[in-house]
């Protein structure tokens, strides 16, 4: 018999949680939610499945943070955080085949699909400038330039 998985108490994760929003990231918290999200041509889009661990403190969250102050950026940047957003998590490593399931991790997407992902083990392995920099290289690849705006 099957227990249904206890999420983590909200006032816990808050904080982890605002770690991330501070930097303009969205919360992603359905399937619903990634379905309409990971649509068939709807550009770049980062996913970070958030996690309560240690190196989601000191290495992927500053990380998103230090990346996303390059010029060039997905189109949209996401997060569902594992142990709470059980349904929203869930739906997006369905859509990773052949990647195991890792809290955290980033994945960026073009056009629905998986182009870039940075496991646990990747992030425990480097420090937050580093997986920055992994990510700056992932956005220069993948990411379209914006026009520039003519007043």
């Amino acid at each position: 018999m099957h227990s249904k998985p206890e999420r983590y108490p909200e006032a816990l994760i808050a904080p982890m949680r605002a770690d991330l929003t501070r930097y303009g990231v969205e919360e992603i918290r359905t399937a619903e939610e990634v379905d309409r999200l990971l649509q068939a041509s709807n550009g770049t889009v980062l996913f970070v499945i958030n996690s309560i661990c240690g190196c989601a403190a000191s290495k992927a969250r500053p990380a998103i943070g230090l990346a996303l102050q390059h010029s060039l950026r997905p189109d949209r940047v996401v997060t569902a955080f594992a142990g709470a957003d059980l349904e929203a998590v869930a739906r997006v490593r369905q859509r990773l085949v052949g990647h195991p399931p890792s809290s955290p991790s980033i994945i960026l997407f073009q056009d629905a699909q998986p182009v870039w992902v940075l496991h646990r083990k990747d992030i425990e392995a480097s420090d937050a400038p580093g997986i920055a920099a992994q990510l700056i290289l992932a956005f220069n690849e993948y990411c379209r330039r914006q026009p520039a705006q003519v007043e």
